[in-house]
């Protein structure tokens, strides 16, 4: 019998730690495709509008739980619509410079699974919205799911009135998050649907005006299309912009038992509302990456700043 040392078959540690660094960097790399699915920075925008719709609809009676069952529900029909969104425009994603590294064209991850995690997460948006909010909210949020997947996505490729669509579809988080804290659907849950809806329009022109010709790549018939007359985006969005002043003033506005702010709020909406003009008329006067651009940042400053305004100005009234 020999006295020296037998080797061993099992792997050594050296071994089984060069194994396990691939692994957990898969691991990393499909989590990663799954959390770029649902579109993380859109879905934190439309999370901040529920907020302040909960806290207006709240106003006295403000509770955190509520607010996180609700901001909880809501995120699921967010991820909802944008895993099932991608799901059906994975060829057309594929045609398209920014969209093609996605991870279902790009094929890191399979239209079954996206199919499985979008179908799982509405469902699971209304059971829990269902249970711990209230059966309103669950109805809405389900109905938006439906709206933009079912009517906005496909009406992509078919008309461009498809933005009207979607853009009431992006108007629905902070009616409900409004409806979560048990405000019905009165003028003052109409006002903040008509900010979020109008507010969409410059906000997306200029996205779509600096993605047209990718967007004619993908076969989308989106607004601007790649034939579209000079100044006929940028006048749109005036339009747009311009009806966005009185709207943004409905909730100073209403009726005194329904008025959600008061003067200052006024006098932030008018300023911010005529800054947002501002930019659309220089994109208007001059279509130009530049122009989109600033129109596109200027958007992203005002619908915060009018909301903050819009919140402290109410919990100054009633406080």
């Amino acid at each position: 019998m020999s006295t020296g040392t037998s080797p061993s078959c099992a792997p050594t540690a050296s071994v089984v730690g060069e194994v396990a660094v691939p692994l957990r960097s898969a691991l990393r790399e499909r989590v990663a495709d799954y959390i770029e699915l649902t579109r993380p920075r859109i879905a934190l925008m439309a999370l901040l509008t529920v907020s302040v719709g909960f806290s207006l609809g709240a106003s006295q009676a403000w509770n955190v739980v509520p607010l996180l069952h609700a901001l909880v529900g809501i995120a699921l029909a967010a991820v909802s619509s944008s895993v099932l969104n991608q799901f059906l425009e994975r060829s057309t994603d594929a045609l398209m410079q920014r969209t093609a590294d996605r991870p279902l064209p790009a094929e890191r991850l399979t239209a079954r699974e996206a199919f499985v995690f979008g179908t799982l997460s509405g469902a699971g948006s209304g059971v829990y919205l269902l249970v711990f909010v209230n059966a309103l909210t669950a109805v809405l949020a389900l109905a938006t799911i439906l709206l933009y997947v079912a009517v906005y996505t496909p009406l992509k490729c078919r008309t461009s009135l498809c933005t009207v669509i979607g853009a009431v579809a992006g108007a629905m988080p902070p009616v409900l998050g409004w409806t979560a804290a048990g405000g019905p659907l009165d003028s003052r849950a109409l006002a903040l649907f008509s900010i979020l809806f109008l507010w969409q329009f410059p906000h997306f022109l200029a996205i779509a005006w600096l993605y047209r010709r990718d967007y004619a790549r993908g076969g989308l018939r989106m607004l601007p299309g790649s034939g579209s007359q000079p100044r006929v985006t940028g006048l749109i969005a005036v339009v747009y912009a311009l009806a966005l002043i009185p709207a943004a003033l409905l909730p100073s506005e209403l009726a005194a038992a329904e008025s959600l702010a008061g003067s200052r709020y006024t006098a932030a909406a008018l300023l911010l509302g005529l800054g947002y003009l501002a930019f659309a008329v220089r994109f208007a006067r001059r279509e130009s990456v530049r122009t989109a651009r600033d129109l596109l940042w200027a958007s992203l400053v005002y619908l915060p700043s009018l909301l903050l305004a819009l919140m402290y100005d109410h919990f100054r009234l009633i406080g």
